[in-house]
């Protein structure tokens, strides 16, 4: 099969085409792209559930060394006020989730742009696509009520004024038949019309789709994003309050990363599929939903020289008997007119609508080649299969980021916490022993609420 033009399947759609697949019993399941078989369905869903699993054992993780760390401590010994070691650790530990959660979300913003580009690709290929079909049966319609009305008027005239000449009036009637061949022919050129499925619909449900994809990755980087923020303002300002809200968001943000990632990992794994061999797919698809031959669809899809165009015999007999009527036309123009000037005006208003429908018949010559079509196709599958997947991996790169600096962050904030100094509750005094050392030895701060029970004045 032929290869839409500027469109070779990547380097990573081979990669992913070639990983195994299996269904819930674990048995090989085919590569083939085949979204309606219930193993295919299967070996994709057990893609994402590896994401599932992958969450499971960070929480578990994240809960074993939270109770390691709270129940396994050893005492501190009575008196002692220096802090407990590991403050460094704790820093670089977070400084590290805080860069890599950084390049995470980076990424993501990348990832999810390249996405965009490439489902706006393929919407507008589509709407091309769909302008296109448009056109050819706006021509058609066009042109054969135009030749419609030519017979019904024009031809019907001009055999009344020809009545008294016998062969006169069988030229007429002659081109009366040719035009209404043509009209004939070219209702059949109107392959696309009453069919069901529609490109516009079909860009208007990814475009639909694609809107609520960028919010749902939009909302989930700002909600890392404040992750980092909060983290950042907890430790500067030593907060316990913001480190509570910090791990609950942490812990949100990080189920939700596993949940993108499975979604973007199975959503990866099934599209290589399709972009490995998209062109029988596609062909098979298209004829069940709008019933059209097989000729007609790869001839478009395929545009090769193997393939004719299905329409090259109504072009052919609708260019001869368009050729036909202009012979007989300027006959009956040479012969009729001196005798009978009343003629000249069907004539003449006959062959305006002539060349108006030869203008019509070349522009139907040009959409009905399958260069227009076909180029609308690959620029689809370009869209599809290499700017929207490159993006899904960055998206699964940015999940996977996500996660690491989550899973890093919740396990060293129970340090943190410990690290933070307690609060003083005697620190609204303005007599603090913070002033202490400024002022004179035998001399204490007076304190302005006597009734405050850690102060009190000395006797001079």
């Amino acid at each position: 099969m032929g290869a839409p033009p500027g469109y070779r399947p990547s380097a990573w759609v081979h990669l992913l085409h070639q990983l195994p697949r299996a269904d819930f019993q674990l048995r090989p399941v085919p590569s083939g792209f085949a979204p309606r078989e219930q193993e295919y369905q299967q070996a994709l869903l057990l893609v994402a559930a590896l994401a599932g699993l992958g969450l499971g054992l960070s929480l578990i993780f994240i809960a074993v060394y939270l109770i390691r760390f709270c129940c396994c401590r050893p005492p501190e010994p009575p008196g002692a006020k220096s802090p407990p070691p590991g403050g460094g650790c704790v820093t670089w530990s977070c400084i590290a989730a805080l860069l890599v959660g950084c390049a995470g979300i980076g990424i993501g913003f990348y990832g999810n742009s390249e996405t965009s580009d490439g489902v706006s690709q393929l919407s507008s290929a589509l709407l091309h696509a769909n302008h296109t079909l448009s056109a050819i049966d706006h021509l058609v319609l066009e042109t054969v009520e135009t030749l419609g009305e030519a017979v019904r008027t024009e031809l019907t005239t001009l055999e009344e004024v020809l009545e008294q000449r016998t062969e006169l009036v069988a030229a007429a009637r002659a081109a009366r038949r040719q035009t209404e061949a043509v009209a004939q022919q070219l209702r059949g050129l109107a392959f696309w019309q009453g069919v069901p499925l529609s490109p516009l619909q079909v860009a208007e449900d990814v475009s639909f789709v694609e809107e609520y994809r960028w919010l749902a990755y939009v909302l989930l980087l700002l909600l890392e994003l404040l992750v980092c923020l909060f983290t950042l303002l907890g430790l500067a300002k030593q907060s316990k309050w913001l480190v509570i809200v910090m791990t609950v968001m942490s812990l949100l943000v990080l189920i939700l990363s596993w949940g993108s990632m499975g979604l973007e990992a199975a959503t990866a794994v099934g599209l290589s599929d399709f972009c490995s061999n998209p062109d029988t797919y596609v062909l098979n698809l298209t004829q069940e939903e709008t019933g059209l031959s097989s000729d007609i669809l790869s001839y478009y899809f395929l545009c090769n020289q193997a393939v004719s165009n299905p329409f090259q015999q109504r072009l052919t007999l609708s260019q001869r008997a368009l050729a036909n009527i202009h012979s007989q036309l300027q006959g009956l123009e040479r012969e009729a007119v001196p005798q009978f000037p009343s003629a000249q005006k069907p004539l003449l208003s006959l062959e305006e609508t002539l060349n108006v429908t030869e203008g019509n018949f070349h522009q139907l010559v040009a959409l009905l080649h399958c260069r227009g079509l076909h180029k609308d196709y690959g620029a689809a599958l370009r869209g599809l299969c290499e700017d929207a997947l490159e993006g899904l991996l960055f998206l699964l790169l940015f999940s996977l980021l996500s996660a690491a600096a989550l899973a890093t962050a919740l396990c060293s904030l129970p340090r943190a916490w410990a690290l933070f100094p307690p609060r003083n509750p005697s620190a609204s005094c303005s007599g603090s022993r913070l002033f202490e050392p400024l002022l004179p030895a035998r001399l204490e701060p007076a304190c302005p609420l006597r009734s405050f029970p850690g102060c009190r004045r000395r006797p001079h």
